[in-house]
C-alpha cells in the first residue's frame, strides 16, 4: 500500500484514492495481467466503487456523517455510500442529468433532486416517491429547514418556492437580475442570498416578498460585469463569500459594501464551489475555493494561500466536498474516479477512516525524495566528466541541492560521446549479473559445518545430498538406499535431531578417527590409503604363479641372466596391471554388475604385516640414510607391535600335503624364487643357491642346473642366496619319493632335489 504525497507549499497533501481504472469490457486475461502492474497493485481505494462510468457532478455528506451522496452522468444516476462499510449502499438511475440535489433528513431516507429537464424528484428510503416540474430550467437548489421550503434558482429572474409541509408552490421571489445562478441560506438566521447573472447579490427574508438589499458584488470585487457563479455563508451567518466568472473570490461582511478579502485564482476560470473550514493547525478560518482547474485553500482574513490541490489529468473540477471538522477533501471531476485527499494540516481524519493517520505516519518514516521521472540528478563532478560544465546557468540544468537535474535525453547523448564503450561494459555487467543470478537459483547444499566432528557432519550432509564418498562399502550402501525409493529421504539426520545435538557441540563427544578401534569399525573409510599399504607390504600370489609358469616354459634358452631379467620385467608389468585393474574395480570403473573375485596376498615379512595392521607406511623411513634407520631400529629390535582387539588370527596361505617332504632348506611351505648358479651342468652339483620361500622355516638350497643326483632323485636349482625352502619333487633312493622345491626368497632361488 502506498500514498502519494505532495507538498508544494510545505503542507503535505496525501492522495488517498486514485490509480488506474479497469474498463468493464477488459478481458479476464488482461485483468489477471494487472497483478503484475506495480502501480495498480499498490493503489488505494478509500471506498470501494467510489466512481462513475463517466464523471461526477455533485458530492454531499448526510448530516449524521454516515452516508455520502454523489451524482454522475452517462447514464444519469445517484449513488449512496455507507462509510461504516466503506462500500456503496445503493444506486438509482434518472431520466435526465442531475443538476443539484439536497438531503432533507439526517440519513439517506429523504432526498430531492433537480434535473436538467425542469423536473424535481423526491426520493424516500424505498426509492422514487414524487416528481414535479418548475416553469424554468433550474440552476441551483437550496433547502430552508426553518420554514420547510425548497428554493429553486432558475434561468428566470424568479426563485421558485415549494413548501414541503403544505405540498404546494408558494409565490416566487422576484430578483432584479435576469437570472439566478446560485442561492444559499444562512445556517444561523435563515437569510437567503441569490447570486445574479449580472453580478448582483440580493438577500431575502422568506417571511416577506421583497429583497432586503442588493449589492453589485462583482464590481466591488474589481470584476464589473462578471456573473456570480458561487455563493456560501459561513457558520456565523455574518460573512458571505461569492465567486465570479473570471476566477475571483470575495468575502463580504453583511454590514459592509466593501469586500473583506479578495482572492484571485489566476486561471481566469469561473468559480464552481466555495466552502468555509474552521480548525486545523494554526486555528482561524480558511476558505476552500475551486475552479475547473485547481482547489485553493487560503486564509479567510488575510487571503494568504495555505495549499493547493490539483487533480491529476485534465479533468475539470465540478464540485468539492469537505468532511466536517476534518482534513478529508473529496473532489468530483469529469473523470470516472472521484478523488479524495487528506490534508493533516486542516484537521484529523474522520472516525470511519482513522487508519489514514497511521498510513501517513508510516509514509513519513519511509519517505522517499521526489525525483523527476524525465530528469537525472548529476553532481558537478559528473558534469565535468560529461563535458557539460558550460551549460551551468542555462535552462538545460536545474540546480538542486548539491547538483543539477539534467534531461535524460541530453544525458544519454553526452554519455555516449564521453564514453562510447559504456554500453558494452553495461551489457557485459548485466550478462554477468544474470549468470550469477542463475547460479544462485540452482539447488545447492550450503551449510556451515560444526566445529566438533566436522568430518562426520560432512559425510552426513554428503549422504543427504546423494553424493558418493568413494568407498566400496559406502557406495554399495548408498545404492541400496537409493533403490529403496527414497523411503528415508524425509527422515531427520543427526544434524537435525536435537537428541544428538551435543555430538556436534560438546568436545567430549569428539571422534578420534586415527584410533585403531575407529579403523577396525570403519575399514573402508580410506580405500586409497589401504590400497597403497597393500601394495607396499604384500605381494599377490596369483601374479607369482603366473610368473613361475612363464619362466618354466622358456627352459634353458639363452643365458640365465637375460632370462631372469625378462621375467622380472614381465612380472613387474603384470603386477602393476593387476593393481591398476583392482583399483579401477574398487572405484567403480568396471561394469556395475561385475562380480569381484577374492585375491590372495602374502606379506613380505612379519614387520610388513604388523605395519599394515597399524596402517603404517615405510616410505618415509626408506628415504632416510642407512645410519639413521639402523639407529632408529636398534632400540626396538625385540619389540613386538600388536593391534588392538581381543583376538589375534594368523592366516597361512599353504598347507604341506601328506607324503611330501620339504626342500633341503627345511621349509614346509610353497615358495618361489629366481636365482642363478655358477656351476650349472647336466651332472648336477653346483654352488650353493636357494631362496626364501613363503613357508614355515628357512633353509639352504643346493644346486644349479639340471641333472640327476647321486641319491637317485631328479632335481636342480638356481639361486642367489641362502635361506629358502619349498616343496620339491624328485626321486631319491633314500626316501623313495619324488621331491623338489621351488622357493622364492630375497636372493631368489628355485631348486629341485
Amino acid at each position: 500500500m502506498a500514498l502519494r504525497v505532495q507538498a508544494p507549499d510545505g503542507v503535505k497533501v496525501y492522495t488517498v484514492s486514485g490509480g488506474k481504472n479497469i474498463p468493464a469490457w477488459l478481458s479476464d486475461k488482461k485483468k489477471k495481467a494487472l497483478r503484475k502492474d506495480e502501480e495498480y497493485r499498490r493503489r488505494i481505494e478509500l471506498i470501494q466503487d467510489f466512481e462513475f462510468p463517466a464523471g461526477c457532478q455533485k458530492i454531499k455528506v448526510t448530516p449524521d456523517g454516515q452516508y455520502i451522496f454523489a451524482s454522475g452522468y452517462h447514464p444519469p444516476q445517484m449513488r449512496c455510500y455507507d462509510v461504516s462499510q466503506l462500500s456503496m449502499k445503493f444506486d438509482r438511475h434518472f431520466d435526465a442529468e442531475i443538476v443539484d440535489f439536497q438531503i432533507l433528513s439526517d440519513d439517506y431516507s429523504k432526498a430531492v433532486f433537480l434535473c436538467a429537464d425542469r423536473s424535481v424528484c423526491f426520493h424516500a428510503r424505498f426509492g422514487h416517491y414524487y416528481k414535479t416540474r418548475v416553469p424554468k430550467f433550474g440552476r441551483d437548489l437550496a433547502y430552508c429547514p426553518f420554514s420547510v421550503e425548497l428554493l429553486v434558482a432558475s434561468s428566470s429572474p424568479e426563485v421558485y418556492r415549494l413548501n414541503l409541509s403544505e405540498g404546494r408552490f408558494l409565490t416566487p421571489l422576484a430578483c432584479r437580475s435576469p437570472a439566478v445562478n446560485a442561492c444559499a441560506i444562512s445556517p444561523a438566521h435563515g437569510l437567503l442570498a441569490c447570486a445574479g447573472e449580472d453580478g448582483g447579490l440580493e438577500c431575502f427574508d422568506l417571511r416577506q416578498r421583497d429583497a432586503l438589499g442588493r449589492l453589485d458584488a462583482s464590481a466591488a470585487a474589481g470584476a464589473g460585469g462578471q456573473p456570480l457563479t458561487a455563493l456560501r455563508f459561513d457558520d456565523s451567518g455574518m460573512h458571505v463569500a461569492v465567486g465570479t466568472g473570471n476566477g475571483l473570490v470575495a468575502i463580504f461582511d453583511l454590514r459592509s459594501r466593501r469586500p473583506m478579502t479578495v482572492k484571485d485564482h489566476m486561471y481566469d476560470s469561473r468559480i464552481v464551489d466555495i466552502k468555509f473550514h474552521s480548525g486545523g493547525l494554526g486555528g482561524g478560518q480558511r476558505v476552500i475555493s475551486s475552479d475547473r482547474h485547481i482547489v485553493k485553500v487560503w486564509d479567510a482574513d488575510s487571503g494568504e494561500g495555505y495549499t493547493n490541490i490539483e487533480p491529476e489529468g485534465e479533468a475539470d473540477i465540478n464540485d468539492v466536498c469537505v468532511w466536517p471538522n476534518s482534513g478529508l477533501i473529496m473532489v468530483g471531476c469529469d473523470s470516472a474516479r472521484m478523488r479524495a485527499y487528506f490534508v493533516p494540516g486542516l484537521g484529523p481524519a474522520p472516525r470511519w477512516c482513522s487508519f489514514l493517520e497511521s498510513l501517513t505516519e508510516e509514509l513519513e518514516e519511509s519517505a522517499n525524495p521526489t525525483v523527476y521521472d524525465d530528469y537525472r540528478f548529476v553532481t558537478r563532478a559528473d558534469l565535468e566528466k560529461l563535458g557539460l560544465t558550460h551549460l551551468v546557468g542555462t535552462p538545460l540544468l536545474r540546480a538542486y541541492m548539491h547538483g543539477f537535474f539534467v534531461d535524460n535525453r541530453l544525458y544519454g547523448k553526452a554519455k555516449a560521446i564521453a564514453d562510447p564503450f559504456a554500453y558494452d561494459a553495461y551489457r557485459a555487467k548485466r550478462v554477468a549479473a544474470r549468470l550469477e543470478e542463475e547460479r544462485r537459483s540452482r539447488i545447492s547444499l550450503v551449510k556451515k559445518l560444526p566445529r566438533v566432528n566436522a568430518q562426520a557432519a560432512a559425510r552426513i550432509l554428503a549422504e543427504q545430498a546423494g553424493l558418493e564418498l568413494g568407498g566400496e562399502g559406502e557406495e554399495g550402501e548408498g545404492k541400496k538406499k537409493r533403490k529403496k525409493g527414497g523411503a528415508a529421504a524425509g527422515m531427520p539426520t543427526l544434524l537435525d535431531d536435537s537428541r544428538f545435538a551435543a555430538m556436534f557441540k560438546d568436545p567430549e563427544f569428539a571422534i578420534d578417527e586415527g584410533s585403531s578401534e575407529w579403523k577396525m569399525l570403519h575399514p573402508n573409510m580410506d580405500p586409497s590409503r589401504e590400497r597403497k599399504l597393500l601394495a607396499e607390504h604384500f605381494e599377490s600370489l596369483e601374479a607369482e604363479e603366473e610368473e613361475g609358469e612363464e619362466a618354466e616354459e622358456e627352459g634353458d634358452e639363452g643365458s640365465e641372466e637375460e632370462e631372469g631379467w625378462r621375467q622380472r620385467q614381465r612380472g613387474s608389468a603384470h603386477r602393476d596391471k593387476r593393481l591398476r585393474s583392482g583399483a579401477e574395480e574398487a572405484a567403480g570403473g568396471e561394469a556395475a554388475g561385475a562380480r569381484r573375485q577374492p585375491r590372495m596376498y602374502a606379506a613380505r615379512d612379519e614387520s610388513a604385516a604388523a605395519a599394515f595392521m597399524q596402517s603404517k607406511s615405510f616410505a618415509g623411513e626408506k628415504a632416510l640414510p642407512l645410519g639413521q634407520r639402523a639407529a632408529a631400529a636398534g632400540g626396538a629390535a625385540n619389540a613386538t607391535a600388536r593391534s588392538g582387539g581381543s583376538k589375534e588370527l594368523t592366516f597361512t596361505p599353504r598347507r604341506a600335503p601328506d607324503g611330501e617332504e620339504g626342500g633341503f632348506g627345511g621349509g614346509g611351505g610353497r615358495g618361489r624364487g629366481r636365482g642363478r648358479g655358477r656351476n650349472g651342468g647336466r651332472d648336477g652339483g653346483g654352488r650353493d643357491g636357494g631362496g626364501r620361500g613363503r613357508s614355515e622355516g628357512r633353509g639352504a638350497g643346493f644346486g644349479s642346473g639340471r641333472g640327476r643326483s647321486s641319491a637317485g632323485g631328479r632335481g636342480g636349482g638356481r639361486g642367489r642366496g641362502g635361506g629358502g625352502g619349498g616343496r620339491g619333487r624328485g626321486r631319491s633312493s633314500s626316501s623313495g619319493g619324488r621331491g623338489g622345491g621351488r622357493g622364492r626368497g630375497r636372493g631368489g632361488g628355485r631348486g629341485r632335489g
